[in-house]
């Protein structure tokens, strides 16, 4: 397996993502682009001492940027939603 900290790059704080940890006690991470499913699972309970229930997986796409007359595409990011057992927490704020 590799490093937990490759995998997970960064938890993802937003209105939404704030929402489904109080409601459904779902976390959303910024995750490798190669990472898994499997692999995303082992690093959350490995990096914060958790039992996962399940993780899903999407892409967010590329947006196009302007900076001037020039035009460029921010960077397409792998996110996770990860959704833990109940009774266990993981303290992001």
């Amino acid at each position: 397996m590799r490093d937990p900290h490759t995998i997970i790059r960064r938890p993802m704080i937003t209105e939404k993502s704030t929402y489904s940890m109080d409601k459904y006690n779902a976390y959303v991470f910024e995750i490798d682009s190669s990472a898994n499913r499997i692999e995303v699972k082992q690093a959350v309970e490995e990096i914060f001492d958790v039992k996962v229930k399940k993780v899903n997986t999407l892409y967010g796409r590329s947006k196009r940027r302007r900076v001037g007359r020039s035009v460029g595409f921010s960077k397409a990011r792998k996110r996770a939603v990860v959704t833990l057992m109940p009774g266990h927490t993981i303290d992001l704020l």
